[in-house]
């Protein structure tokens, strides 16, 4: 598809693309949808949940948990203090002082109460006013007089001189805090679907956009994106789709150009070879030789060209198998292979291509080196082929330049023993074309080892 027809197929796309809202505007409302969810159900808990009760004690109570030391409830604490520095100037503490010291039979100077302290992180302190007017009859009133509740303290002196100290216990999680972080967590399961299913609606294009960035790395000629989505993911796509059409365009007209290349230059090494029919014999021979060599290579180039091509079919595949082949096939031709057992490594791509990515390595270190030892094993997702020979190796500076078209480590003329210089540059563009990638180094016992790693 053209650049101009992509173009056409965005504007005509239906309702999809342009009713659909942006990005931003989906997170926007799906925020403020959350917000507004949760907002209702913090005013249900306001309305429906009763507000907490206080915990009343009366004087006499105070007295009995002074005098015995204990409480029988846990409710309130008793141990020992400093002589208080303040005196109590609210009526009603001065009051029920009074009422603590008569049942303790102590003088009331004994006894110091100071009620309505904020000592923590409680709201109980809303309880101290009195009773509003009109609430209760007389009987009730006198009852809410007699009583202690909220923060407060009361200090007492014993007749040896030390102070007492007895104060309600602060407790954290008090039943009606439980009932707010029932509700609390009642509402953050009850959210969660929700937030789940629209986050994985929104971040499914951008999903979908990063699996087929990685597809392309792997196959260039995988199949564009289908633009759907949000308008900034579908621009996206549109974008992604043209970038991927130009980069094949682009590969497609180099390698175009390339065989091209070799395949005039096939008519005047024709020419010349005929021409030199009629030279002496040390130019005829040497000439033939040189036309020989540059037919092998034009050869090669096509061949390579072709390959790199050609339409490729992935499907699932053990490489385990495919290497078993090529080291019994290399094995009846008479060269020392082994191949190390392994699990099998199950894998999507090209078994041609794969086929003969391993046929290249396993050969060369054969041919250069008598004898090869293939490993494969899979670690993190990334199947792995080490081709390991006891040869004599590579100069470093040729280490570099190991995967370049026609390099040649072995610097004689002859093809026999030179090759033409595309092995390794085809397994290099067989791992790429796979999305992975082809490595090699010198063994520390000498000898080269060839890597190749391969998503699975």
């Amino acid at each position: 598809m053209t650049a101009l027809a992509r173009r056409a197929s965005i504007v005509a796309l239906p309702g999809s693309l342009s009713r659909s809202w942006p990005l931003f505007l989906r997170i926007f409302a799906t925020m403020l949808v959350t917000v507004l969810f949760v907002q209702v159900l913090n005013f249900g808990a306001f309305v429906l949940m009763p507000p907490p009760s206080p915990v009343i004690f009366t004087s006499s109570r105070i007295a009995t948990v002074a005098r015995t030391g204990r409480d029988a409830s846990h409710l309130l604490t008793i141990h020992a203090t400093g002589a208080p520095r303040a005196s109590a100037e609210n009526p009603r503490d001065l009051a029920l002082a009074r009422s603590i010291a008569s049942d303790l039979h102590l003088p009331a100077a004994s006894v110091l109460v100071e009620s309505g302290q904020h000592k923590g992180p409680t709201i109980i302190g809303v309880f101290r006013p009195p009773l509003p007017m009109g609430m209760g009859g007389p009987r009730q009133h006198r009852a809410m007089d007699d009583a202690l509740f909220g923060d407060f303290t009361v200090s007492i002196r014993r007749p040896d001189g030390t102070w007492l100290m007895v104060e309600p216990v602060e407790r954290l999680l008090s039943p009606w805090r439980m009932r707010f972080v029932l509700w609390f967590v009642l509402a953050a399961v009850a959210i969660a679907p929700l937030a789940w299913g629209v986050s994985r609606r929104i971040a499914k294009p951008i999903a979908l956009f990063a699996a087929a960035a990685d597809r392309l790395g792997r196959d260039p000629r995988a199949e564009p994106l289908t633009l759907t989505g949000p308008s900034e993911i579908a621009e996206a796509a549109a974008a992604f789709n043209q970038m991927q059409e130009r980069l094949n365009r682009y590969v497609e007209d180099r390698t175009t150009l390339i065989a091209a290349v070799a395949h005039d230059l096939r008519t005047p090494l024709m020419r010349l070879s005929l021409r030199l029919e009629k030279a002496p014999d040390d130019l005829r021979l040497a000439g033939e030789e040189d036309i020989r060599e540059m037919s092998d290579r034009i050869g090669a180039a096509m061949a390579f060209v072709r390959e790199m091509t050609r339409h490729v079919r992935r499907q699932r595949l053990d490489l385990r198998s495919l290497a078993e082949s090529v080291v019994s096939d290399a094995s009846d031709a008479g060269g020392d292979v082994m191949l190390h057992a392994g699990p099998s490594i199950v894998m999507e791509g090209d078994a041609p291509s794969l086929k003969a990515l391993l046929t290249n390595l396993v050969s060369n270190a054969v041919k250069y080196a008598g004898n090869a030892e293939v490993t494969l094993r899979s670690e993190r997702g990334v199947a792995i082929i080490e081709v390991a020979d006891t040869g004599p190796g590579m100069l470093p500076s040729d280490l570099v330049r190991a995967f370049e078209p026609f390099f040649r480590a072995e610097r004689s003329r002859s093809r026999d023993t030179g090759g033409t210089g595309l092995g390794l540059a085809s397994v290099r563009a067989v791992a790429r074309a796979h999305g992975g990638d082809a490595t090699i180094a010198s063994r520390p016992g000498g000898g080269l080892l060839a890597r190749v790693t391969l998503p699975v």
